[in-house]
């Protein structure tokens, strides 16, 4: 997770502008798990909008991350007076050596089973959660403006066309790619893994909650708000450091990769001239559930 640390990287503006998971995702999870609520585990809990959620429903609640930086956040954004059973690490999640064998009974990971290296993950994961424990991981894609297709096709452009002066040669792999495809290529071992189960996203920009699948992501936002949220995509962090002299109009800059997509996107939609207009969006997602044999 090297894009957390980066020095063009904000943990706050990560926490205010990434979407949070509504009820129904937590439900569909908690419908599948069996068993005690003792622990539960969030690996990447990044800012701990995982951890604060399932908090209610476990003893207690533990949330890891690699980035300092992250679990500094999550920590100043959790009171103990209103949190008093949620913990936090810095760690990895393929080692924690901390945690007992078989002690675990729900492990979680929101927007982060992409970065984990799974040769070493699973045996980790078989060790730690008692047996009958749930796994749970889910992830979103790029989002898409609702009734904006021609929006959504620029957004897409700036995203993944090959060139210095856009973003898709700056996105890490096989994170990425794992994300676009719903963690698909997320894999549980059948010899340690049952009840395997996928629920998946995929929406359609002509009109809102018509895509195919089960929709957990949606929300509205301000288009000045959306330029802060793509803001905090890892491939813009690369762009900031290939190109250290441009800076956003927002901070007294001439523009950077955001304000020219947003700019494009404005010559053919003129609804995004003003950005304090809301426009609805919603993410393509993919939920990944097992069972620990």
């Amino acid at each position: 997770m090297a894009t957390f640390a980066k020095s063009t990287f904000s943990h706050a503006s990560y926490a205010a502008f990434r979407p949070s998971y509504p009820p129904s995702l937590y439900n569909t999870v908690l419908q599948y798990h069996r068993g005690p609520k003792n622990l539960c585990v969030d690996l990447g809990c990044g800012h701990g909008v995982v951890a604060r959620a399932l908090a209610p429903e476990f003893s207690s609640v533990l949330g890891t991350d690699p980035s300092k930086g992250m679990i500094e956040q999550a920590q100043s954004s959790t009171p103990k007076a209103q949190h008093p059973n949620v913990a936090f690490r810095s760690a990895s999640a393929e080692y924690m050596p901390f945690l007992k064998d078989e002690s675990v009974d729900l492990v979680v990971a929101g927007q982060a089973a992409h970065w984990f290296d799974y040769a070493a993950l699973f045996p980790e994961m078989r060790r730690i959660m008692r047996k009958g424990g749930t796994l749970a991981f889910w992830g979103y894609k790029d989002h898409i403006f609702v009734d904006y297709p021609r929006a959504t096709q620029i957004l897409n452009h700036y995203a993944y066309s090959p060139g210095k002066d856009l973003l898709g040669e700056y996105w890490s792999q096989p994170g990425r790619s794992i994300v676009q495809n719903k963690l698909r290529a997320i894999q549980p071992p059948s010899t340690n893994w049952e009840d395997i189960r996928r629920i998946e996203y995929e929406p359609d920009s002509n009109s809102p909650a018509s895509g195919e699948g089960t929709m957990f992501l949606t929300k509205k936002l301000k288009l000045g708000e959306c330029k802060e949220y793509i803001r905090t995509w890892s491939a813009y962090h690369g762009w900031q450091e290939a190109h250290p002299g441009m800076k956003r109009r927002s901070a007294g800059g001439n523009g950077d990769v955001i304000d020219d997509m947003f700019d494009d996107i404005a010559n053919v939609v003129k609804d995004f001239k003003d950005e304090e207009k809301e426009v609805q969006i919603e993410w393509g997602s993919g939920l990944l559930m097992a069972r620990r044999k």
